[in-house]
């Protein structure tokens, strides 16, 4: 981990350090993600658990897909199912996942790529590894993202963006300890690839032992840190926390994290899922694959999605793969 990377770090541009008078948020909240699993089996970590959603608006739901080493035959993915209301990022960083939509869109991502889904009025997705994959097995390390739509957007016509890994712009901090893939959003004067509707912003951030990333934050935007893996600090009060930990940071327009000097074995560095986003501040109904206003949406929703409204799986589609099929 992870798959984006380069070999000279101080050869990347220099992150812009936060002006004089910005002010460090402090941290609000620290949650341990819980194990469970997802689609045909394959095991996840829910981020988000315990965080109340006001905290999290507007995004509603993250999972953290491993990280796991398959061994042969054990690679699963999702059936076909539907999607409404809501956008899903899914972010590859180890392993490969294919992904297919009854829209035309889809594809192969891996090592570093991102999938951009924006299900709107509706679509049906499945998202499977590669037969190859379930038949050797190997490393599957991802992340799958769900960022609300406003009442406005819910009923977009669907939309796909294939991200690939070395689309990511790639930043520094100033004394080259910390190695930052900037996915969507902006960041002083860099912005991301991903277009999104939702004003947000994501990265994935490296940080070497002892180092430290501070870095602006726009201060209407809310601001969550996950630890992939590694130790460190974050805030203004230096609260530690861990792998599989969520980081919920209070108001202000920096934010800091420094790595412990010692980190785990399997990994040199500290590893940081950083997202935030504009509050959309709209009721929000969810349940399923369907995030919408009102539990009379949610019903429309099954009920579009068994009349055949959402979509129709293609007739080329591709199924959740096994060593058998």
């Amino acid at each position: 981990m992870p798959a984006v990377t380069v070999d000279d770090v101080l050869a990347l541009p220099q992150i812009a350090s936060p002006g004089p008078g910005q002010l460090e948020r402090s941290v609000k909240q620290i949650t341990t993600a819980p194990m469970g699993f997802e689609g045909d089996g394959f095991p996840v970590r829910r981020a988000f658990a315990g965080i109340d959603l006001a905290d999290l608006d507007p995004f509603v739901h993250l999972d953290q897909m491993g990280e796991v080493e398959y061994a042969p035959g054990e690679p699963k993915g999702t059936p076909w199912h539907p999607h409404r209301g809501f956008e899903t990022v899914t972010y590859m960083i180890d392993g490969t996942l294919l992904h297919q939509d009854s829209h035309g869109g889809g594809g192969t991502i891996s090592n570093g790529d991102t999938q951009w889904m924006t299900a709107g009025s509706g679509i049906l997705h499945i998202e499977t590894p590669p037969e190859h994959l379930v038949v050797s097995g190997g490393l599957f390390h991802g992340f799958q993202l769900w960022v609300n739509l406003p009442a406005r957007d819910k009923f977009l016509a669907p939309k796909y963006q294939d991200l690939r890994g070395d689309d990511v712009v790639l930043l520094r901090s100033p004394d080259g300890g910390a190695l930052l893939r900037l996915i969507a959003g902006d960041l002083g004067e860099r912005v991301g690839p991903g277009s999104t509707h939702t004003p947000m912003a994501m990265a994935h951030a490296t940080v070497q032992p002892g180092a430290r990333l501070h870095v602006p934050w726009r201060a209407d935007f809310n601001a969550l840190v996950y630890v992939l893996n590694g130790s460190g600090v974050f805030g203004s009060e230096r609260r530690l926390a861990r792998s599989s930990q969520m980081v919920v940071f209070g108001p202000g327009d920096a934010l800091t994290a420094a790595a412990d000097d010692r980190q785990e074995s399997r990994s040199p560095g500290m590893d940081l899922l950083i997202l935030g986003g504009k509050p959309i501040r709209e009721p929000v109904a969810m349940y399923g694959p369907f995030v919408m206003n009102t539990r009379n949406q949610l019903i429309e929703a099954f009920d579009d999605f068994q009349a055949g409204k959402l979509g129709t799986i293609p007739i080329d589609r591709i199924d959740s793969a096994s060593p058998h099929g």
